[in-house]
C-alpha cells in the first residue's frame, strides 16, 4: 500500500464546511488535503496524493458528477473510493452518484461530522483489509 493510501482529499467549495471538516479530521488524526473545486481536486488526485475522495456535487466550474466520471474513467484513479457529500438529496441525484461509481452518498443536512468521519474510516478500513 502506498504512503498516501489513508490520505483523504476533500473537494468542497464551501469554506465554512471545509474548515469544520478540516478541524474534525485533525482532531481524529486523519491525514487530509482540501481542494476548493473539481479542477484543483482532479489535479491532486492525478498527482497520486490520496486514498479516498470526499466529493461535493455543486462546485464552481466542473460539477462533482463530471469529476467523478473523469476519476472512474481513468484505470489508475478508478481504484480510489469516492464518498459524495452533497446538499443534493433527491433520489435521482443519489442514484446518479452511485451509478457513476461513488462508494457512498451522504446528504450534508442529514449527517453529523462524526458520521462523516465514521464513514470515511469504514471505507478506508475496508480498502486496506
Amino acid at each position: 500500500m502506498d504512503q498516501d493510501s489513508k490520505k483523504v482529499l476533500l473537494i468542497e467549495d464551501d469554506e465554512f464546511l471545509s474548515q469544520l471538516l478540516a478541524n474534525k479530521f485533525k482532531k481524529v488524526g486523519l491525514d487530509f488535503d482540501v481542494a476548493p473545486d473539481a479542477e484543483k481536486g482532479l489535479a491532486k488526485v492525478r498527482a497520486g496524493t490520496c486514498g479516498l475522495i470526499v466529493l461535493d456535487i455543486i462546485l464552481p466550474g466542473m460539477d462533482g458528477y463530471e469529476a467523478l466520471r473523469q476519476i472512474k474513467a481513468d484505470r489508475e484513479l478508478a481504484k480510489i473510493p469516492v464518498l459524495i457529500l452533497s446538499n443534493l438529496g433527491q433520489q435521482e441525484e443519489i442514484k446518479l452518484g452511485l451509478s457513476l461509481g461513488a462508494e457512498t452518498y451522504l446528504v450534508k443536512a442529514q449527517v453529523s461530522l462524526d458520521e462523516i468521519v465514521g464513514e470515511i474510516n469504514r471505507i478506508l478500513a475496508r480498502k486496506s483489509g
